[in-house]
């Protein structure tokens, strides 16, 4: 194994295990309710984004302009009105995507 390789090994477990640290309650409920609400089927498990819609972490829209796109969106994405997505569920979601560590840049671990 090449050296960089161990170090992006060794920096990813050390990311994973950090942020498994860092999680909060608030994050745990935030979590629940984004795999709840189906939002990773598109966004991925922690909202890093996939080919089928955006990355939403770790910096969302400000809360009111995130609220008004998930409720009212005519895009790819249904809305998500109040009676199936309540605000109090939707704040955590915003509150777990907002703590979410930035990714890794992996390019500055490879040898050039």
């Amino acid at each position: 194994m090449t050296r960089s390789f161990l170090q992006f090994a060794s920096l990813s477990f050390a990311v994973l295990v950090g942020s498994s640290l860092q999680a909060t309650a608030a994050d745990d409920t935030g979590h629940a309710q984004f795999l709840k609400y189906g939002c990773w089927q598109c966004h991925g498990t922690e909202g890093q984004g996939t080919s089928a819609g955006p990355k939403l972490a770790p910096e969302p829209l400000p809360y009111e302009a995130f609220s008004a796109f998930v409720r009212s969106s005519s895009r790819q994405m249904p809305p998500f009105r109040e009676q199936v997505l309540p605000d109090q569920d939707l704040q955590a979601i915003h509150a777990y995507l907002s703590s979410r560590p930035p990714a890794v840049d992996v390019k500055k671990f490879i040898d050039p």
